[in-house]
């Protein structure tokens, strides 16, 4: 069991000289706690052991940022540990991939079903998208079509970040529901 104090020295030790050793205590120290942590916030097991070891990889390459003056090392490593986390339930969160949804290519074969389809594909997926205000469109084009940060959308926009969520989720929404609409 690491003492806070030891626990922010081997930090330190892997920021000034890399020290696998140093690396090697925390990692056997905080791998396990932290893929129980993730397991709590309801990840299976193999999605634990994953975020648990990107998570300490970060603390290797970021150490030099560890300022114990503002936290101790285990929350700062589980900070980088939730953060992790919330990227996991984010990808999963994506119902589907924007590309894959709206199909936007060239068709590559010669074959004419295949074209036929696709086009057909695209024309669907335009005239859902029309059914966006645009507001909604213009978060939902930055989030999906060029892969922004919510974050990153809120500055552009000049908008809360709070708001970009609520456009996004409800847009997403609206998707959805026209979706069922069309199928039914």
């Amino acid at each position: 069991m690491l003492s806070a104090q030891e626990s922010a020295e081997l930090i330190e030790a892997i920021a000034a000289r890399q020290d696998r050793a140093a690396f090697a205590s925390l990692f056997r120290h905080f791998a396990p706690r932290v893929k129980g942590f993730i397991m709590r916030g309801g990840a299976d097991a193999e999605a634990a052991q994953e975020v648990a070891q990107e998570a300490l990889m970060i603390v290797w390459r970021k150490a030099a940022t560890f300022d114990r003056a503002r936290a101790s090392a285990a929350t700062w490593i589980f900070t980088i540990a939730r953060n992790k986390r919330i990227d996991l339930l984010r990808r999963a969160a994506r119902p589907v991939d924007a590309e894959d949804w709206l199909m936007v290519y060239a068709p590559e074969s010669e074959n004419a079903d295949k074209s036929i389809l696709a086009g057909q594909t695209y024309d669907r997926a335009h005239h859902l998208l029309e059914g966006l205000s645009e507001d909604q469109l213009s978060v939902i084009r930055k989030a999906f079509f060029e892969d922004k940060s919510h974050s990153v959308i809120a500055a552009e926009l000049q908008l809360p970040l709070g708001t970009v969520k609520s456009r996004i989720r409800l847009a997403l929404g609206r998707l959805r529901d026209a979706l069922k609409k069309e199928q039914s």
